[in-house]
């Protein structure tokens, strides 16, 4: 029997100053399951789990952390798992 809610994940890799603006995309898609933003080197920097519903209000926090990040790296990746 095949898993209706088998996750997808798709990897894009990014320059810091592109950062914000490509998670913005991300989410206005809005069938993200989780964000999860590496580093050259691979390792976490942050991981954004979002639900059905999520307000604009409640990412302006999320997103100001992601633009601390995208001053402090060169480039990233950011993985996308889907629903």
């Amino acid at each position: 029997m095949a898993n209706k809610t088998q996750k997808k994940k798709e990897t894009f890799k990014v320059k810091g100053e592109d950062l914000l603006q490509k998670i913005k995309e991300l989410i206005k898609e809005g069938n993200i399951r989780q964000i999860t933003i590496k580093n050259k080197q691979g390792k976490v920097l942050v991981v954004i789990p979002l639900t059905a519903g999520v307000v604009a209000a409640a990412l302006a926090p999320i997103l100001a952390a992601v633009g601390a990040i995208a001053a402090l790296v060169t480039e990233c990746t950011i993985t996308v798992e889907r629903r």
